[in-house]
């Protein structure tokens, strides 16, 4: 009998299907636990008042700089406040007015024009609206108008 006949082959450790899954949980799972632990604790109330809010530790007295406006939304928007102030043609007169002093600001005409046709709808009717129409940008205000008058 030769010593060969007698050896019986050991399994390996370390190399099974069992081994990776462990691996792979033993990196996971902390990853895991940290990270629902801390949105565990942001989820808590800190500040001790009633209000329901997420993240109320965090958000409170904040002292961050408000992002500031793009041009063409703060003339929108004074816009839109002439028109329902005064009228729409108005408020036509000192968009074009605008787009000869700024013309950086000429690629946001059509939809501040659109902006406006669709106000002066909610404000005047659709065909008391079209009447205030001017050459500004096109056609953009009657499309504006024609837009909020089909919806």
């Amino acid at each position: 009998m030769t010593h060969s006949a007698n050896y019986t082959q050991k399994p390996r450790r370390g190399r099974g299907p069992a081994r990776r899954v462990g691996r792979t949980l033993a990196l996971v799972l902390p990853v895991m636990l940290v990270l629902s632990g801390t949105l565990a604790v942001t989820r808590v109330n800190w500040s001790g008042s009633s209000a329901d809010s997420i993240l109320t530790a965090s958000s409170q007295n904040v002292s961050a700089r408000a992002k500031s406006r793009a041009p063409q939304d703060v003339l929108r928007d004074k816009l839109l406040l002439e028109l329902q102030d005064k009228d729409p043609g108005i408020a036509l007169t000192h968009l074009q007015q605008e787009m000869h002093e700024r013309p950086s600001l000429a690629k946001h005409c059509v939809s501040i024009a659109r902006a406006l046709g669709r106000a002066a709808v909610q404000a005047y009717g659709p065909s008391r609206a079209q009447s205030f129409a001017r050459p500004v940008c096109d056609t953009a205000f009657a499309t504006g108008v024609a837009t909020a008058a089909r919806g």
